[in-house]
């Protein structure tokens, strides 16, 4: 295509008409993976004659080809998706640096990065040798855009490697780049930022997310030496130190937390943070990393972290004073290194004489009522609520990371610091300071109320603590305050709050529920979450809100289709499950509300994923939050459905009715594909078709589109699709008989599910689930299915991997015997001749050895499947079989004897659940909250154990992926879990009596097989003849029980 007819397609694609634009987007598609194209989008790109927003255009363009096409190898489905020639890759990497160096603008320059990273990825090095060179080559010249370019470049080469586990390429880069990177960063510095130009901070900013980036995962024995160490540590402490002048960012804080300048501090401060948290801080260095990093580690807080502690508390108190401004991912990446300093020993002992002026004069300031709450509670209450009450919502910000400061103290260093910070809250609320203040101090209360309603000295004082300074707040005229007060209420509740008479309990339940018609938004909210934390605690309050509960339940209903906050569907489950007697008649109404409120946030997130459904690269997925809380928000409310169908089992007519109404909520995620939504649906089809035991007419067209979805874009949904599947086939199998193509989908999804390259072993297993589901559900409606589904499971006998897909596919194989002896031996003699033998021999040995076939249904259904065998004609059972069919019967008493042990397991671990689930959430030991020891030692806890944990973990499977790649074998049979009982399945076979089926088939075999059945009998020992006597006792004690029951 020539250049200006390219270019007025690219100029189209921001054309304000938005049929110009989907006409000049669908021509580009259309002749996208022809050759030259790339070489031509370079040549546009670096055109200073065509206007800017074409050339960009031009670059987003290029981004994304690159990205869907660069990698590939051969074409794929989409007409667009077509390899890149090799003319282009060359035109690509010939014109990338030099484009790079001349870009005009920095959305150029993002675009061309991000295709170079994808490149990179692909070709470099041994496609593309020459780069490192070129690369080198920029970062020396006198040009300083070429300079800058080559930062660029740097930073792009060092993404392209970062995540791979096992690599000498990135430390090759690291060895390679950096000398020269820390040069030109130091020099950079020697300009002072009042003068500089806009590519000294940009550079400046490249380099230190260069380093930063390369530290992910490893830390290299290059960057370990002192040589990289010592004139990397002097430069990041330079930029910590930099005081930048205001005249050289902007003015308003947001747009000079984004300038490039504090970007570039930023990731100074995440450098020193990421070097301490991850591999200078020997104390809690998980042992697996010991071996490579633990003499860095060592010295490292010894040289390195009391350095940085210094200069970071000289920052506080600077930032504090008003005497330098702190962006605040900066203030997160200083509070986040002093909570890392809190359990190691040699940096608690710099830290101890200061936690009480951080927390008085840092971690107070920042939760107290500042203007930007103020200001943002005025603008967006929601925001507002979201913000203070989601706990993930804003994890990298100064309020987060002060929080986390004051919980590492009270629970890693409880002795010296707990008394200390509740003492400092006191005196603020005694003093009777502002409002703003007492919000600071009430709000550092909530934080710490798990830790307060566990200590043995303070718990008991709490109630005088509410009555005196929380309960007033109720009827403050300042509306923090009485959110605050809620805050405070529900979190002492949700603690373990105990009240010393009705009188005070009642006072606050007063008071909260005032506070649930207050005019405003946050305070409602809060009022919400601490009613519902004392409606489940106390009684009384339970039995006062029972005759609101109605209006109760509309408010939440409005706070949550206003909020969409998921914390307000946790409010109403519990209110559901608390009163779910009350609302029975007014369920359907209450589901129906619901699913609308569903059906909104399902569209919203349907139409946020197409508006993002564009080419993105890994950097730019992580970081978009597109449709996030919606779809969050989805999730809460359908788990809230979910309880109100687990509320009303006990009226069928009512569930009937909800079904009918939650079917369309269904269908419209599965349509949509929201597959981050697929789990809840599940759940509730699961739910419904349980419970309900049919399968009504409108549930079925889920069937059809769980299929179709299967085979298209949920392929690895099988887990969260496999019950709902399960119970179509149980309780709807008529329409199944009377269905050939639906019988055929479940056929298609299990072979799927075996032959697949896409699936796992687990998908596997979910698969044979479904044919075992397939043969005991339709008995005689599926003599087709049987040739497939027995050349399916034939070649997984050998390789399977693991014991449970082992057992599944065997007992595939065991359910075709239960379904036709003769024909499923048949197919498998078919297969090849023998394999009937090789089958049984397998078969027996799981039934011979210890624990193969470990759960009741295991050992019931095989010994089914032998009766089937012995019921048949003499005829019929193939010669390779004959020899050791007398053996049938020393197998089906061997699985007798163990029978009875398996029911006794289920029915303890049946008990025991029961147990578990009366139990309320149980005793929690008070020693995990805290640290009580007066010593100054390392401290341990869970998260260190945890991180440890994760770390040996990560480091076996790596070692696992080495030998893997080097051929070796790695099975490992101590890796094998268990396979335990699955509660809440109901075997079709539940209610068989395998005694009185199996004395029935011996009937049978002796009278069709006498010479075969004597053998069979006089072959036992003494042993197997006495169970076989009291095998035949069970049998008739069963038969005459049944009989006298009906």
């Amino acid at each position: 295509m020539d250049l200006p007819t390219l270019s007025n397609l690219l100029a189209s694609t921001y054309n304000p008409d938005p049929n110009v634009q989907k006409a000049g987007e669908l021509q580009l598609r259309k002749i996208g993976g022809q050759e030259g194209m790339v070489a031509a989008l370079l040549q546009i790109i670096g055109n200073d004659s065509v206007e800017l927003a074409t050339r960009q255009a031009g670059a987003v363009y290029l981004k994304n080809r690159v990205a869907s096409c660069y990698l590939l190898d051969t074409p794929q489905q989409r007409p667009d998706h077509t390899p890149f020639a090799p003319s282009d890759r060359n035109a690509l990497k010939a014109s990338i640096l030099p484009l790079l160096a001349a870009s005009p603008s920095k959305l150029i320059t993002v675009q061309l990065a991000s295709a170079l990273k994808t490149a990179v990825q692909r070709d470099f090095p041994k496609d593309w040798s020459a780069l490192l060179p070129e690369v080198k080559q920029m970062l020396n010249s006198s040009n300083i855009h070429e300079v800058s370019a080559g930062s660029v470049a740097s930073l792009e080469m060092i993404r392209a490697f970062r995540f791979r586990q096992e690599s000498d390429v990135l430390p090759g880069l690291v060895a390679e780049l950096f000398p020269s990177l820390v040069t030109i960063a130091s020099g950079l510095l020697s300009t002072p930022p009042a003068n500089a130009s806009a590519e000294i901070p940009f550079m400046l900013h490249m380099i230190l997310k260069a380093y930063k980036t390369s530290i992910v995962l490893h830390l290299s024995a290059h960057q370990q030496n002192a040589d990289s160490l010592v004139p990397w540590g002097r430069l990041l402490f330079q930029v910590v130190n930099l005081q930048i002048p205001k005249e050289a960012v902007p003015e308003d804080e947001d747009d000079r937390e984004r300038s490039e300048w504090w970007k570039a501090k930023k990731w100074a401060y995440g450098i020193l943070g990421r070097l301490f948290h991850r591999f200078g801080n020997p104390s809690q260095l998980p042992s697996s990393m010991q071996k490579d990093y633990g003499a860095f580690a060592q010295h490292f807080v010894t040289t390195f972290a009391p350095e940085i502690f210094n200069v970071y508390l000289r920052q506080i108190e600077l930032f504090v004073s008003g005497q330098a401004w702190l962006s605040k991912k900066c203030q997160y990446q200083i509070l986040t290194f002093f909570t890392e300093c809190v359990k190691p020993k040699s940096t608690w002992v710099m830290l101890k004489p200061h936690f009480e002026t951080l927390v008085s004069s840092y971690v107070f300031p920042q939760l107290s009522f500042t203007p930007a709450r103020q200001e943002q509670w005025d603008i967006d209450p929601i925001d507002y609520v979201r913000t203070s009450v989601d706990e993930y919502e804003n994890f990298d910000t100064p309020v987060s990371a002060a929080t986390s400061f004051l919980f590492s103290l009270a629970s890693n260093r409880t002795k010296t610091t707990f008394l200390p910070i509740l003492a400092f809250i006191n005196r603020v609320l005694q003093s009777k300071a502002a409002a703003p203040q007492r919000f600071g101090a009430l709000n550092m209360t909530a934080a710490l109320g798990p830790f307060i309603m566990r200590h043995p000295d303070v718990k008991n004082n709490m109630e005088q603590f509410m009555v005196q300074h929380a309960l007033p707040e109720f009827s403050s005229p300042e509306r923090y305050m009485r959110a605050i007060a809620c805050e405070v209420l529900g979190t002492m509740e949700k603690a373990g709050m105990q009240w010393s008479g009705d009188e005070v309990l009642s006072r606050h339940f007063t008071a909260v529920a005032a506070c649930l018609d207050d005019p405003e938004l946050p305070v409602r909210i809060q009022a919400s979450l601490a009613l519902t934390e004392m409606i489940t605690v106390h009684p009384s309050v339970k039995a006062a809100v029972a005759p609101q509960v109605g209006k109760v339940i509309q408010t939440l209903l409005k706070l949550s289709e206003e909020t969409d906050l998921d914390i307000l569907n946790a409010c109403m489950e519990t209110m559901v499950e608390q009163y779910h007697a009350e609302l029975l008649p007014v369920a359907a109404e209450l589901t129906a509300r619901l699913c609308d409120t569903y059906s909104r946030l399902a569209r919203d997130v349907a139409a946020a994923e197409q508006t993002s459904d564009r080419e993105m690269d890994l950097d730019a997925l992580m970081e978009s939050d597109t449709g996030e809380d919606k779809t969050f928000a989805a999730m809460g409310v359908a788990k809230t459905i979910g309880t109100i169908v687990a509320s009303v089992d006990s009226s069928p007519e009512i569930l009937a009715q909800i079904q009918e109404i939650i079917i369309p909520i269904v269908v419209l995620t599965l349509e949509n594909k929201l597959l981050d939504l697929f789990d809840n649906m599940y759940d509730l089809v699961d739910s419904l078709t349980f419970k309900m035991r049919n399968i009504s007419p409108n549930m079925w067209p889920v069937f059809e589109l769980t299929y179709k979805m299967f085979k298209s874009d949920a392929i690895d949904f099988l887990d969260e699709m496999l019950p709902s599947l399960d119970n179509f086939l149980s309780y709807g199998p008529d329409v199944f008989k009377a269905r050939p193509d639906y019988r055929q989908m479940i056929l298609e999804i299990y072979t799927t599910s075996i032959n697949s390259e896409h699936l796992g072993e687990n998908d596997a297993v979910n698969g044979c689930k479904l044919a075992e589901a397939m043969l005991l559900n339709l008995r005689g409606h599926i003599d087709d299915a049987l040739q497939p589904i027995v050349t399916t499971a034939w070649p997984v006998l050998d390789a399977a991997n693991t014991n449970t897909l082992r057992l599944a596919n065997l007992e595939v194989l065991i359910n075709t015997v239960l379904y036709n002896p003769a024909a499923a031996l048949h197919i498998m003699e078919n297969i090849r001749p023998g394999a009937a033998r090789t089958f049984f021999d397998k078969w027996f040995e799981a039934i011979n050895a210890e624990n193969r076939l470990p759960r009741v249904h295991d050992k019931k259904l095989s010994i089914m499947a032998l009766c089937a065998l012995l019921e048949m004609d003499s005829a019929q059972i193939p010669d390779t079989v004959k020899e050791g069919w007398p053996g049938i019967v020393a197998g089906v008493l061997s699985i007798f004897k163990d029978l009875p042990k398996a029911i006794e397991a289920r029915q303890a671990l049946e008990d025991a659940f029961k147990a578990d689930d009366d139990d309320s959430d149980g005793d929690v030991d008070d020693s995990k909250f805290f640290n009580l020891n007066e010593d100054d030692d390392d401290v341990w806890d869970e998260d260190s154990a945890y991180l440890e944990m994760l770390a040996n973990e990560g480091a076996r499977l790596r070692e696992k992926s080495q030998r893997q790649a080097a051929g070796d074998d790695v099975s490992d049979i101590s890796e094998e879990t268990d396979i335990d009982e699955e509660l809440g399945y109901l075997s079709p076979l539940e209610h068989v009596d395998p005694y009185i089926s199996f004395k029935q088939a011996l009937t049978a075999f002796q009278m069709k097989n006498a010479p075969l059945y004597q053998l069979a009998t006089t072959s036992l020992t003494t042993e197997q003849q006495t169970l076989l006597m009291e095998v035949m006792r069970v049998a008739e004690e069963n038969s005459a029980k049944a009989q006298s029951s009906q």
